[in-house]
């Protein structure tokens, strides 16, 4: 995966069997990684469209998906590691 703006390709990548995983700096992928391990996801009572345009609006749906929470936790996991190394 390369950056839209440098095109240079992202260090932290992790390939999943439902597809691959990225981010852009630690703050990035701290903020996955509180997503993903969140139980509950609240949303406002109102609707509002421009919400989905949002980081986590944007995220795919497999990435959402409490079936595969722990296999994006272990990617997000391994992209941490290779921050320490």
């Amino acid at each position: 995966m390369l950056d839209p703006y440098f095109h240079e390709p992202l260090w932290l990548q992790r390939n999943t069997r439902h597809g691959r995983l990225w981010a852009y700096n630690p703050e990035h992928l701290d903020l996955l990684r509180q997503y993903v391990q969140a139980t509950l996801r609240e949303h406002d009572p109102w609707y509002e469209p421009w919400r989905k345009m949002g980081l986590f609006g944007r995220l795919p749906v497999w990435i959402k998906q409490a079936k595969n929470r722990d296999e994006v936790l272990r990617g997000l996991d391994h992209m941490r590691a290779l921050l320490a190394a």
